[in-house]
């Protein structure tokens, strides 16, 4: 499984940003990046997005 981003989904709100415990999330250049290599598949980030931008698959 990985985090998926719907970029036209994303407010760029940063509440993924906080949740995450792997810090896999940043902003960069107005656009939210997950980091593959850090992330651990926790789900934490799809449960707190107002916009249901994130998802596991």
């Amino acid at each position: 499984m990985a985090v998926k981003l719907d970029v036209e989904k994303c407010l760029l709100c940063g509440s993924c940003i906080e949740e995450c415990p792997s810090d896999a999330l940043s902003l960069e250049d107005e656009i939210a990046i997950v980091d593959d290599d850090l992330c651990v598949e926790c789900g934490l980030c799809v449960e707190v997005c107002p916009s249901e931008a994130l998802s596991l698959d």
